[in-house]
């Protein structure tokens, strides 16, 4: 009995130690590496989220958002588009970038590869995940959307929008929610003050001109991605329950919705 007991303890505390690790896989001929987060402790959501890396590849930027993400109750896998142990800095990331956003074909097919070992990593079907990226990694959530994977829901910080010839969307192919969040140096702007890479902490040392990390930005962006997921994933039903003569109880119930949608 002594030992049944030691042995299930033991059980116990190796499976509330796993919250991350770096996850090989492969598209093609290609290996890749990418990094799945999942806290055991946070309060399940049961869905998932796949994170699509800047132009220097998966860095600990992503890695970072992935761990936000589980602490938040969500299974997240930060993909690889450019091969295993491939991390290019400026300005050679430009020509890394250049490649998958002009063979997009390619692009989509990296893109897929990752959202299927998310699907297989935290067991989901396609409308209990969302996406999101941050520039790079933000036209390939776009990239995602026009090729008409049925997910939840996206979300683009600071993407370019620019499509590809013969790979434009169309109102079939867009069979999701999309929520586009941009700086200042767009038209459409969200966030005044914010210029691109406005999400990424260590922008502001690589001496690009028109890139800097704002600290307000990236906070109100999180929350908007946060209440977009709770839009597309779940509602909330909020009941009044009589608790004496001189008062009321209130309870939120939070309910999963079927098929991703509000």
């Amino acid at each position: 009995m002594k030992t049944l007991l030691l042995f299930v303890l033991t059980s116990s505390l190796v499976s509330a130690a796993v919250g991350e690790k770096s996850i090989a896989y492969q598209e093609g001929d290609t290996e890749l590496e990418g990094f799945y987060a999942h806290d055991p402790e946070a309060k399940q959501t049961g869905k998932a989220v796949l994170i699509v890396h800047q132009w220097t590849g998966l860095s600990e930027n992503e890695k970072m958002r992935a761990r936000m993400l589980a602490k938040l109750g969500y299974h997240a896998f930060a993909l690889d588009i450019y091969g295993k142990g491939i991390r290019p800095q400026p300005p050679a990331a430009g020509k890394f970038a250049g490649k998958y956003k002009n063979d997009r074909k390619l692009y989509r097919q990296r893109l897929a590869a990752g959202l299927a070992q998310l699907k297989s990593l935290a067991t989901v079907s396609d409308n209990e995940v969302a996406a999101i990226g941050y520039c790079f990694g933000g036209t390939g959530v776009l990239e995602i959307a026009r090729s008409g994977m049925p997910l939840a829901g996206r979300v683009s910080f600071q993407g370019s929008s620019g499509d590809a010839d013969g790979l434009a969307a169309n109102r079939e192919s867009l069979k999701t929610k999309l929520l586009v969040l941009h700086g200042a140096d767009l038209r459409f702007v969200a966030y005044p003050g914010a210029v691109h890479a406005f999400t990424q902490k260590g922008a502001q040392n690589e001496n690009l001109r028109g890139a800097a990390y704002n600290a307000t930005a990236d906070k109100k962006s999180w929350k908007a991605m946060q209440d977009f997921f709770e839009a597309i994933f779940f509602r909330e039903l909020r009941i009044e329950l009589p608790r004496s003569l001189t008062g009321l109880q209130f309870f939120t119930f939070r309910i999963a919705m079927s098929g991703g949608r509000a």
